[in-house]
Order: C-alpha cells, then sequence, then structure tokens
C-alpha cells in the first residue's frame, strides 16, 4: 500500500509541476486583448454588418494598436493604425506571416496545387501583365469599351442604377483582357456565380442552403469547372494556330505559352488560380469604387464642375474620335484626389488577412503561430489625428504631400504595394472622363441608404438622374 500510495504523490506532484509550468508559459504570453465570440461563427455577423464601427468599438474598448477577434472561422490579431500598416506590408513580415484566405475562397474556389507542378518562378507572381509598360497600352480598350458600355446601357435611360452596371462593365472588361472575351454571353455565364461568391467571401462559414456562405460555395464550383474548360479551349486553339499566335497578349493566352528556365509550363489549375484571382480583385473593389465617386460627383456639384473642367481640357486636345491614351491619364490629377477621397471616406475594400507561421510579437503581446493577422483601413481613415474633419468629402487633402505615410492605404504600401493599382486607377479615371463628359449627375433619391456586407453597398444600386450635356 505504502509503494501505491508513493506512486500517487509521485505522479500529483509530477501533475502539478507539469501545470505549473504551462501556466508560467501561458502568462508569458501575453495575448491581444478582446474577445473571440461565438464558436465558428466568431464575430462575423458583427464585423460584416458594420465593419467600421467594428473596428472602432474594439479599438476605444480595448487598444488603439492591436486587440482579437475571430472573422470568418479564424482567431484573429487586428493590428491598427499607421504602425500596424507599415510593420504588415514590410519585408521583415515575410517570414513570419504568409496569405490567408477565408473559406469561401480556399476551400471552394482555390484549386489545391503541388509545388511539383510549378514552374521554378512560380505563375502566381508574374505579374508582368499588370506592369506600366504593358497596362499603359490598354487606355485605348478601357476607353472603347466604357463608350460602348454607356451607350448601350446609359443613353437610352434617363436614370441609371449605377452599381449593379458598374458590376457589370468592370467584369466585362476583366474578361476582356484576361481571358480574351468579347461574348457577352460567355461573360454572362462566368459572372453570375463570381458575384456569388464576392457576396460570400466574409461571410459566417456556414454551408446551409440559402445562407452566403452556400452560395459561394456553389458559385466556386461553377467557376472551376468553367474554367477549366475554358483553358483547355485556349490550349488546344493555341496549339492550333501556334505560328499565329507567338505573341498572345491576354493573361490566359500568356500563362499557357510561360515556362520556366526548364521548359516546364504551369498546370492548368494553376493557371485557374491564376485568373481567378485577377478576376476577383479586378472587379469586385473598382466597381465599387466607381459606384462612390459618382455618388460623390452627385452629391458635390463643385467638385464635378472642376473635374469635368479638368476632363473637358483633356478632351479638347483630342482629335474627333480620338481615343484616350497613358498621356491623358496622367493629366487627370484632381480627378484622381476626388478618387482617393472617394475610397477614404467610403472604403471598397476593408483590409486583408494574413496566417502567423511562428509565434511572432507586436506591441507587447504574443500572437500565436496559427492565428491570422489582419490590417484594417478603419483603424486610420476616419482618425482625425490624421484626417482633419473626417467625415468631410475633401479631395484636397490629396493635394502636395497627401495624408501621413501608412494611413491612406487602399493599395497597401511599401514592398507590399498591389500590383493592380495602376490597372485598377487607368480603369476608374477612364470610366469618369467618359460619365463627366457625356452627363450631368443628380441622385435620384438623395436619402439612399449604405450598407455593408461587409463592402460598402447602395441600397437602391445608387439612383442616378442623367442630364446629356448640350452638344
Amino acid at each position: 500500500m505504502s509503494s501505491i500510495f508513493l506512486l500517487i504523490v509521485v505522479l500529483t506532484t509530477l501533475f502539478l509541476l507539469i501545470l505549473t509550468l504551462i501556466i508560467s508559459q501561458t502568462n508569458k504570453r501575453k495575448l491581444p486583448p478582446g474577445k473571440t465570440g461565438l464558436p465558428i461563427i466568431g464575430e462575423s455577423l458583427a464585423f460584416v454588418s458594420n465593419p467600421q464601427k467594428f473596428i472602432q468599438d474594439r479599438m476605444n474598448k480595448y487598444s488603439p494598436k492591436i486587440f482579437k477577434t475571430s472573422i470568418a472561422g479564424g482567431k484573429m490579431a487586428v493590428l491598427c493604425g499607421p504602425l500596424g500598416n507599415k510593420c504588415l506590408f514590410s519585408n521583415e513580415t515575410n517570414k513570419l506571416v504568409t496569405t490567408w484566405w477565408p473559406r469561401s475562397i480556399s476551400q471552394h474556389l482555390i484549386f489545391p496545387i503541388n509545388a511539383n507542378s510549378l514552374p521554378s518562378k512560380s505563375i502566381y507572381f508574374d505579374h508582368s501583365f499588370l506592369k506600366l509598360e504593358s497596362i499603359q497600352h490598354y487606355v485605348s480598350i478601357m476607353d472603347a469599351m466604357t463608350k460602348q458600355h454607356l451607350e448601350a446601357k446609359w443613353a437610352p435611360h434617363e436614370e441609371v442604377k449605377v452599381h449593379p452596371l458598374a458590376k457589370e462593365f468592370t467584369f466585362d472588361l476583366a474578361c476582356r483582357l484576361f481571358i480574351n472575351f468579347d461574348n457577352s454571353e460567355q461573360t454572362r455565364e462566368l459572372a453570375e456565380p463570381f458575384f456569388n461568391v464576392a457576396k460570400g467571401i466574409m461571410s459566417a462559414p456556414l454551408n446551409i442552403p440559402g445562407t452566403a456562405f452556400n452560395g459561394a460555395v456553389k458559385g466556386g464550383a461553377i467557376i472551376k469547372e468553367k474554367l477549366l474548360q475554358i483553358i483547355k479551349n485556349r490550349r488546344d486553339e493555341l496549339q492550333k494556330n501556334g505560328d499565329d499566335l507567338k505573341k498572345p497578349q491576354d493573361l490566359l493566352s500568356r500563362s499557357l505559352v510561360s515556362c520556366d528556365e526548364n521548359g516546364k509550363f504551369c498546370s492548368e489549375h494553376g493557371i485557374a488560380n491564376k485568373i481567378i484571382g485577377y478576376l476577383m480583385a479586378s472587379f469586385y473593389t473598382t466597381s465599387t469604387t466607381i459606384t462612390f465617386v459618382l455618388n460623390n460627383l452627385a452629391e458635390n456639384p463643385h467638385v464635378y464642375d472642376k473635374v469635368l473642367e479638368e476632363q473637358l481640357e483633356i478632351s479638347k486636345s483630342k482629335a474627333t474620335g480620338e481615343a484616350l491614351s497613358w498621356a491623358d491619364i496622367q493629366k487627370m490629377k484632381y480627378s484622381w484626389n476626388v478618387v482617393c477621397e472617394s475610397m477614404r471616406l467610403t472604403p471598397p475594400s476593408q483590409g486583408a488577412f494574413k496566417e502567423v507561421l511562428t509565434d511572432f510579437t507586436y506591441a507587447g503581446y504574443t500572437i500565436p503561430k496559427g492565428w491570422k493577422i489582419s490590417w484594417s483601413v478603419h483603424t486610420t481613415y476616419k482618425n482625425p489625428e490624421y484626417f482633419i474633419n473626417p467625415e468631410k468629402f475633401d479631395p484636397s487633402r490629396f493635394e502636395g504631400n497627401g495624408p501621413p505615410p501608412f494611413t491612406f492605404v487602399p493599395f497597401g504600401g511599401g514592398p507590399k504595394m498591389c500590383v493592380g493599382k495602376e490597372y485598377a486607377r487607368i480603369e476608374i479615371l477612364v470610366f469618369v472622363h467618359n460619365v463627366v463628359t457625356r452627363f450631368k449627375l443628380k441622385k435620384a433619391n438623395p436619402n439612399e441608404k449604405i450598407v455593408y456586407n461587409p463592402d460598402p453597398t447602395p441600397t437602391e444600386g445608387l439612383r442616378i438622374c442623367l442630364q446629356p450635356h448640350q452638344i
């Protein structure tokens, strides 16, 4: 009996020592303050319904530097303010974090990739299609497609709903430039599932019929099936007409003929992922930006007049029927300030996410391996410390040196600047040029509300009355 008692004492002592050690180590890891909400759902619903209020409430309650939450199925630390933005956009975090997507994208939209199937210079990092020397040659295409869109969808009407039309246009343009679609029926077949995925990106991961997440899952399956067929058909076309297509211009064809120094081509799944990423990024935020730029022009006639004056000067310098050029885009300085102020007041994107690869410390708190980290535009955009009278629409904020570094980050910053910035800038400015030089704008409902899901959406699609200019 004495030996059994001794064994129990030893085991109990050992257990207590281990427990003490675990508690000691846990105390050393000071986790960020905050709550993670409900199981599975976390705080996703609160975030989606009003991202700005969600972020500001938690910064006020927990810390203006960092707080924890759970969004889209993952424990998350939100890094706040210019220093948080700078940290995530710096090269120093490359070995600490990696890209992370919500489950609606990572599990249901993106193909799993075997690293051995990729060229040594991975297709994911080949952004030459969006480099300035390439993208500036597409200004004339964007101009022509904008004119066609306005003539067909705007000019016949006295009132239009800007948001759905902007989504339609930006997706059509992306399909034209990325996969060389000029067939409206082909584009429509891809558009609907993409729009469903966009609606469910940040939704709670509940795969139940009728939920946004369920719509994203179904949309992702349709997109993957259609893109693989498109890729197969294009590969057959290139093989059949190889000599005639030595220098393909659209992204899909370029991807199919690109290989590494060993002559190894990327897999069809790898190419599909690249196309999915570009299509999603190119139409989703740009259509929202276009919507709220036009909203602000309609609400601020003095700003509209200055934009119109700038754009008319450009029009007067062109011959009849001459398309816009890269040089014209460079002259649209005030118009771009208006775009930037629109993105600040009503951000088209709420931020981005990373996954932590190894424990690291920020602002005195440990962020454990496996957690997600995020930056949010709402930690700086409405802060009066960086933007005086932040609720006022004032494009002059962006004159001269503009806002303080890392306070205005619609395209990221530093080494992590979005590769699609110039594409978006050209597309938005070309669209604004064509709209304001053709129409005067007036809101049909001055009190139309904005809802978040989590990105801003006018409840009535932004109804705008069009008054064509007298020629």
